[in-house]
Parts: C-alpha cells; structure tokens; sequence
C-alpha cells in the first residue's frame, strides 16, 4: 500500500494549518491506528480548523457536537420516532452517523452524555432502542477539551480517557507562523477552497495495511517494559494498562508507516510515548502536589528503559 498518500494529506491540511506539522502528523497517526485523538488546549488555537480540514482531504462526512451540560445521550446518538402513516418507529440519525466526529468540548457535558460516546468508539456501532447500527468506515473522534476553565466541567473518567490512542496540544504559534496566519486569512478563509486529496474507502485501506507494519520482538518487549515501568514506579497510582501497550504499538505502526518504513523502530515508540501515554496515568495525590506530572515521569521511565537495537 502506498503510505505516500498520507503526505498528500498533510500538505492539503498545511494549506490552512500554518506550523502544526508535529499535531498534523500526529492526528495522521491516530487516524491509521483506527484510534481517536483528543486535543487539550486552550481556545482559538485552531482545533475545529484542524478537524474540518482532515475530513475536507479525506472527502469524509463532518459533524461537530458542542458538547454542553444539557445535552443528552440521544442528542448525539439518534433516536427513533413514531411515524403515524406507516405506524413503526423511523430511526433519526443523530450527529454520531459520520466519518469525523468533532466533540467540542467534551468535559462540558454530564458523564452520562460522554458515556454514551464509549460504545461507539470502542466498537464502532450504535444502540438505539435495542438496534444496533454500524457506522461508516473510517470513524475518527477528535474531541476537545479546554485545561483552564474548570467550573461547571465535568472531566473525563478514566473508563473513556482510556479509549483515546494519543492526546495532543497544539500549542501557541511561533512569531514567524501567526505573520503567515494573517497573511493567509487576510482576504478569503482558506478551508472553504479545500479540497480532497483522498476518499474514505482509501483510508481504510491504509488502516488495514498499517497492520502489516512489522514490529519486531525486542521492539514489543520495550513497549512493555515501559508500560510495565508506569505501573510499578513510586510515583503512580495507577499506570497505563494492556490498552495502552495495544495502542503504542499500533501508534508506532502508524508513524512508521507515516515515515515510509514497513518497521517499527525503538525511536518511534519513544517518539510516541508522552501523547499515548500520559492521558492514561494517575499519579499519587502528595507527588501532584509535589508538582510532578505524567510528562516528566514518562521521560524518566524513558531515560532509565534500555533501548532495544533492534
């Protein structure tokens, strides 16, 4: 399979993202790894932007959800409705029925409402009333969350945290890149002359292909090795479980395949393991309050884990 379209990809998003080649990549590799992305940051930094310009060069469906405290499950799921002149219920598809979902602010909606995101994302099908419905193929969650305002949130279990392959931050631009922003966004918004570079149907194509990235024994050993080093330090409550051992390797798949490589190497892994890892741990309260972080433990377990050379 030629990976070579996912460059392709990423330049197309480039015309409307200016410097975010880093989150760029790393969404490409949440989207191959058949996982889904959350992105932390703080507002206007251009997350929706991002979202509608991968579902522009795939040729995807795009629905975004403003997640909010009165939103309920059905709101995002569908429901069914009487229909008085055929008498049965008609299914009304609800914004879930999509290739890219944008659950915008997520940690603003009542856990029962996130909830109802767990199925869909784990197994990519819907219940409504006790019918079950598949749905369309690719399914990619890019959720947001903003770390600053706290009131009236309500953060997200640990259950769901889990479900997410990689956590990404954009972060402020450089001098250089917002000179280009407003230079670009001047005269005309540059998504609205976007265009596909790519089809659904080929993106699934690239996701069962990445599965043949080959990934060596001493390169599985190390992701084990640190994944068991989140558990079994002094620092964390609790550490990264099988899921994210699952989803290093198959970030790495991703990367590798990104890179133009049909292997796995030790870099990608340690490459990869702040934005699939960190999301998942849980450190003790009194070392938080000490100011450690995920960050800083993952580099490090990274910094005392032997490198495989292989």
């Amino acid at each position: 399979m030629d990976f070579t379209l996912c460059e392709r990809i990423a330049a197309n998003i480039s015309q409307v993202i200016v410097g975010k080649a880093h989150a760029i990549e790393l969404m490409l590799v949440g989207l191959l790894g058949n996982g889904h992305v959350l992105l932390e940051d703080v507002p206007g930094l251009g997350k929706t932007l991002l979202a509608k310009s991968l579902a522009r060069s795939i040729g995807g469906s795009f629905k975004r959800v403003q997640f909010t405290p009165d939103l309920l499950p059905a709101d995002i799921t569908g429901f069914n409705v009487y229909n008085q002149q055929t008498c049965r219920f008609t299914y009304q598809a609800g914004p879930i029925i999509t290739n890219i979902l944008l659950a915008d602010e997520i940690n603003r909606t009542i856990p029962r409402t996130q909830a109802s995101l767990l199925e869909s994302m784990e197994e990519r099908q819907v219940t409504v009333d006790g019918q079950t419905l598949m749905l369309p193929h690719p399914f990619f969650v890019m959720a947001t969350q903003n770390p600053i305002e706290l009131e009236g949130t309500f953060p997200l279990p640990e259950a769901q945290l889990d479900r997410f392959l990689l956590k990404i931050h954009l972060g402020y631009p450089e001098k250089d890149d917002e000179i280009s922003i407003l230079e670009r966004f001047r005269e005309d918004d540059p998504l609205l002359t976007l265009e596909a570079v790519a089809s659904p149907e080929q993106i699934a194509e690239l996701q069962q292909a990445r599965k043949k990235i080959r990934i060596s024994l001493p390169v599985r050993e190390y992701i084990v090795d640190l994944v068991k080093a989140t558990r079994d330090d002094d620092s964390s409550r609790f550490g990264a479980s099988p899921r994210g051992s699952l989803g290093l390797m198959r970030a790495g798949q991703a990367l590798a395949a990104l890179r133009g490589r049909d292997y796995v190497l030790p870099d990608d892994v340690k490459y990869l393991v702040r934005p699939v890892l960190a999301h998942r741990l849980i450190l003790k309260e009194e070392e938080q309050l000490w100011g450690e972080t995920p960050e800083r433990l993952l580099d490090e377990i990274l910094g005392r884990i032997p490198v495989p050379s292989a």
